[in-house]
């Protein structure tokens, strides 16, 4: 079974959704995810880079992975639809390693997406290229993805909001952040263009084991 391999990464991450700033699922009066996304509905591209990780006896070296993720209504109400793009340079192992962490069914944060999933659009592989240049996250996948993100402006000498917002995926460290002009998706019927929307950006450090 998935969830019994023992696997570990740590890399980086960002995201930029389709909510106004900041984004109300998160921060907000109501409960996690029952506030209603600004545009009443949620488009969000979530870019990883891992830096180190093994699944088992597979190494996930300096792989890449995107999943989108798109929310009809309020986040918490589910009907999710998903879609998972494995690094091109990864090898049959690697890609079903990576599906199997970033689905959420290897356990690892992911997993707290996964009940909220109905629709499962497959994983493609592709040319993923993720940078960090300053403060600055930028990634691309060639017609299908555009998307950047910088720090959100704040008066702080430090130049980032780093918040513990409990985001399932850097629960306790996460910057707010901004998306860039021309910030898209388009792919399996879905057009978005997120540019000056919300964003959060974070190293991360996971394991589905103690």
């Amino acid at each position: 079974m998935a969830d019994q391999v023992p696997w570990h990464l740590s890399g980086d991450y960002f995201e930029n959704c389709s909510c106004s700033i900041v984004c109300p699922c998160l921060v907000s009066a109501a409960a996690p995810l029952s506030s209603r996304p600004t545009e009443g509905f949620c488009d969000v591209p979530l870019v990883f880079h891992v830096a180190s990780g093994r699944y088992g006896d597979i190494e996930l070296d300096g792989l890449n992975v995107l999943v989108v993720f798109h929310a009809p209504g309020v986040m918490a109400d589910g009907e999710w639809s998903m879609a998972t793009y494995v690094d091109e340079r990864a090898d049959d192992a690697q890609t079903e390693a990576l599906a199997a962490i970033f689905s959420g069914t290897a356990g690892g944060p992911m997993a707290a997406f996964a009940p909220l999933v109905s629709q499962n659009l497959g994983v493609n592989k592709a040319p993923i290229t993720f940078h960090i240049e300053g403060k600055t996250r930028s990634a691309e996948i060639p017609g299908i993805l555009h998307m950047s993100v910088d720090p959100l402006p704040t008066m702080h000498p430090g130049e980032e909001m780093w918040a513990n917002l409990g985001h399932p995926i850097s629960p306790d460290k996460m910057a707010l952040a901004v998306g860039a002009p021309g910030n898209t998706f388009s792919d399996h019927g879905m057009h978005w263009d997120n540019s000056g929307k919300n964003g959060f950006y974070a190293s991360i450090s996971w394991s589905n084991h103690a």
